[in-house]
């Protein structure tokens, strides 16, 4: 077991809102389910419950933990699988994690020609939730249950994640709005369109390519307020719905929220797109680099 099965009954008692319930559900006694709930508050250096004559109540500490256990339990059941699989696989499963921002459809794009190159190749798609905590675990161990993301980066992302990029493409940088926008008719904007917007834009730092737009709207085009935000996730989307701001995107983002538009802008503005790796690449995730390297050579001809 990849966690401390203490979590499960910890849920469990939550979820019964007492110690015999959860007790019943978990076919063992009381004192059983009590001594693990115990012994996990002991382990964590936690109150995870309010214990009175009127009964248990769940402290913020044990609301914190639920909301995250079940995510927890789930991913490392889902690993255990993952891990059956590629025993039984081999070499030849690249795992791909997608969430709404990291969509497989490059895979879907290329892998005709993929298989051409290297028929044996096959892909498992392994979902994840998009939350700053999952990308810095995630990126900064590529090669254990995921071993490619496809998605945006530049060098400054890279080294903050501690991995490795692969360009396929150099995505323009458009704008995403709610479809009930004053703009979200149209079928390509010019920058003197977003004036008087606000404009979500990632905080500075986290990319050049961004930093570089940033620059240019600061200094040339102050009638366009920027708006900073801390990470891209569905939340953003629907931050920028809700407010009728615009933000930042790229096309291929298109599907993440149902009422949200992306449209170009005639602008130089974009960043690299590709797959994000190891920097200690498998054997696999070497053949599929070059698989594509030789896809984009043979395009360029």
């Amino acid at each position: 077991m990849m966690y401390n099965p203490q979590l499960e009954t910890f849920l469990c008692v939550v979820e019964s809102g007492s110690f015999s319930k959860a007790a019943e559900k978990l076919y063992i006694s009381a004192p059983a389910v009590i001594k693990q709930i115990n012994s996990l508050e002991s382990s964590l250096g936690l109150q995870l419950f309010d214990r009175t004559h009127r009964g248990l109540h769940v402290t913020e500490a044990g609301r914190s933990l639920y909301q995250d256990a079940a995510y927890v339990i789930q991913y490392c059941k889902e690993s255990v699988l993952r891990a059956e699989s590629a025993m039984s696989d081999g070499e030849n499963v690249i795992r791909v994690g997608v969430s709404p921002l990291t969509s497989p459809q490059i895979f879907v794009n290329l892998w005709p020609r993929i298989q051409k190159l290297t028929p044996n190749m096959k892909f498992q798609l392994v979902p994840f939730e998009n939350t700053p905590e999952n990308a810095r675990e995630i990126l900064g161990n590529l090669g254990q249950n995921i071993d490619v993301i496809a998605g945006i980066f530049d060098d400054t992302m890279l080294e903050l994640r501690k991995c490795n990029g692969f360009e396929i493409s150099r995505e323009p940088f458009c704008m995403a709005m709610s479809i009930n926008h004053r703009l979200a008719q149209k079928e390509c904007l010019e920058i003197s369109d977003l004036y008087g917007e606000n404009m979500m834009l990632m905080h500075r730092g986290w990319s050049n390519y961004v930093d570089l737009l940033r620059d240019d709207l600061w200094k040339n085009h102050p009638e366009i307020h920027i708006v900073d935000f801390d990470f891209y996730n569905v939340e953003v989307f629907n931050q920028c719905e809700n407010s009728n701001d615009i933000l930042m995107a790229i096309k291929s983002w298109e599907g993440v929220h149902p009422l949200i538009k992306i449209i170009p802008v005639r602008w130089n503005y974009g960043i690299p797109f590709g797959l994000l790796y190891s920097k200690e690449p498998s054997k696999k995730v070497k053949k599929l680099l070059k698989a594509i390297e030789q896809i984009k050579e043979h395009s360029l001809k």
